[in-house]
């Protein structure tokens, strides 16, 4: 085949057919809803078996704009008899073999899930983008309704922490509206691109210490930064071979999946002595103990170095 191009006089006379514009439109605007998450949810439970999908809602899918319209638009939801609970998609779907965009209810295997998108990329068959979960117990006469979603955005597709696109491309970006994060999806995985936690005061008070300096944390950009305070001794002494636990907790959205840390401080009398900083792995999970270190008596203290940091996202 020559090279060709298109829309162009040389080209069928500047006709340009449905597979051509899909072709060109699929990359001018992202699959989705215009709009963000914060907006009224676009399926809502209608009436029995059956969804509501609200007025004036418009999208694109593979470039093809599509509108609810101006009214209501009511799906029927196929009843359950199967003995389990059943999961079913109301997506927008493409329909190569008509090029018309309709929403739809897309039921699921009873027990199964939610059923997965289609998404054909040749030049027949269908592409769906999701909107909401439906939820159909055994022999309901009702319906829950979840909501799902997919928006177009700005070149970074808004989005939830629960809402991601649920077929990414790689490189592609969101920005999750209730946590403030931005990811990008590596082929693999959704990982971390900036977030900021803010500062967040760790300090778990122990009878054993008195906290005289406070332990703060802040997670930016998938990293966990803490700066742990300085503590003394508020009881009896403390034997050289004893661990003893410090008054900090880690939260645990901010501890390492599965490694200690291992942090130096100074102990009364200008002693080294080691902490250790437990991961989420351990049964001690967030917890930070005093591990090594010389006899310490009532009032001596322990300054740990000014800060250490690891990877959680």
């Amino acid at each position: 085949m020559a090279q060709d191009s298109w829309p162009s006089p040389a080209h069928n006379a500047r006709v340009v057919t449905d597979l051509e514009y899909e072709k060109i439109a699929a990359r001018f605007s992202g699959d989705g809803v215009y709009g963000e998450p914060g907006d009224t949810a676009v399926v809502a439970s209608g009436t029995g078996l059956s969804v509501d999908v609200r007025a004036n809602v418009y999208a694109s899918v593979r470039g093809h704009a599509w509108t609810s319209g101006t009214t209501t638009v009511n799906l029927s939801v196929t009843a359950n008899t199967s003995g389990s609970t059943r999961t079913d998609r109301v997506v927008l779907r493409l329909d190569r073999s008509t090029w018309t965009v309709r929403a739809a209810v897309k039921a699921g295997t009873p027990g199964g899930g939610a059923p997965a998108l289609t998404q054909d990329a040749g030049d027949t068959g269908t592409y769906e983008i999701p909107l909401s979960t439906v939820t159909i117990p055994s022999g309901a006469s009702t319906i829950t309704v979840a909501r799902s979603e997919l928006y177009v955005g700005v070149r970074i597709r808004p989005c939830t922490s629960t809402t991601r696109n649920p077929n990414p491309a790689p490189g592609e970006l969101c920005f999750e509206t209730n946590t403030g994060r931005m990811r990008v999806w590596t082929g693999i995985a959704w990982v971390g691109v900036f977030d900021d936690s803010g500062q967040i005061n760790v300090n778990s008070p122990l009878l054993a210490w008195t906290i005289t300096v406070d332990s703060v944390l802040q997670k930016r950009n998938g990293t966990v930064h803490l700066r742990l305070g300085s503590f003394q001794r508020a009881v009896s002494s403390l034997a050289s071979g004893d661990e003893s636990r410090l008054p900090v907790l880690i939260p645990s959205d901010y501890r390492h999946p599965n490694r200690d840390q291992y942090v130096i401080a100074y102990t009364t009398g200008v002693e080294i002595s080691r902490l250790i900083i437990y991961s989420a792995a351990s049964d001690k999970a967030g917890q930070v103990w005093l591990t090594n270190h010389p006899s310490l008596v009532k009032d001596d203290y322990v300054l740990p170095e000014s800060g250490v940091s690891w990877v959680v996202d």
